[in-house]
């Protein structure tokens, strides 16, 4: 049996016998950093069709062609659950998104509060981001990056179906951070302020919807990114698919 361990994804359909071209980037990667040839065994995803195996057909430095042999994992979708956060300095909110397409959002969404930084971030590469996750964790599915959103009119157009655990760092304290939440049929979002923390105006909007929670993620104030990770362990492990 071949095996792989250079992981690819791709924008193409995936299915045995299917040739799937190589862009530059990707050539370059394959034949240059990788030293790979004529042969090797790669495996691709697409986020729709699932993994799967496939061989080099081309190499070049400029491009190649891959074909594809057969399907060696079925497409994995993460739970039901969103990300939100207010973006912060450009390393620390690559590191949220990374972080989050790895522990299993189906889609992150910067948003813009009172008090965040960064008014602006380039989608492209932060979904870039999220794709190269994906391929090191082994990922079949690739979160969408939405667009930066302020959060007042996210949650004017938000779908009361969908559950908001908001974390508020004014709420630290040694309570569990996902005590009485309730099950997880519904889909969740998590939500995660700036490092300035939510305003008053926004933690009442908050505090009024009926589907919104506050929780604490325990006795200390965590760094956003800090607690982007630990928000997302703490669902997994309580309501997602780590149970």
């Amino acid at each position: 049996m071949r095996s792989a361990k250079i992981r690819l994804y791709v924008e193409h359909p995936l299915a045995e016998g299917q040739t799937v071209p190589l862009t530059r980037e990707q050539a370059h990667y394959l034949f240059g950093v990788m030293r790979q040839g004529a042969g090797a065994a790669v495996l691709l995803f697409n986020g729709r069709d699932g993994e799967w195996l496939a061989e080099v057909a081309e190499a070049g430095k400029r491009g190649g062609a891959l074909r594809v042999l057969r399907q060696t994992a079925p497409l994995r979708r993460p739970p039901d659950l969103w990300l939100l956060f207010a973006p912060i300095k450009k390393a620390r909110t690559d590191f949220i998104v990374e972080k989050a397409a790895e522990l299993g959002a189906a889609r992150i969404c910067p948003v813009q509060t009172e008090f965040t930084n960064s008014e602006r971030i380039r989608r492209d590469r932060l979904q870039a981001h999220a794709v190269e996750a994906a391929e090191q964790c082994g990922g079949t599915y690739v979160p969408e990056v939405a667009e930066l959103q302020k959060l007042d009119r996210v949650l004017a157009e938000w779908d009361a179906t969908r559950r908001i655990l908001f974390c508020d760092e004014a709420l630290a304290g040694p309570s569990s951070a996902l005590a009485g939440v309730g099950g997880s049929d519904a889909p969740w979002a998590i939500l995660i302020g700036p490092e300035g923390g939510f305003s008053d105006a926004e933690r009442a909007r908050l505090a009024a919807l009926s589907h919104a929670r506050a929780v604490s993620l325990g006795p200390r104030i965590l760094r956003a990114d800090t607690a982007a990770v630990a928000a997302m362990t703490l669902w997994q492990q309580a309501l997602g698919d780590w149970r």
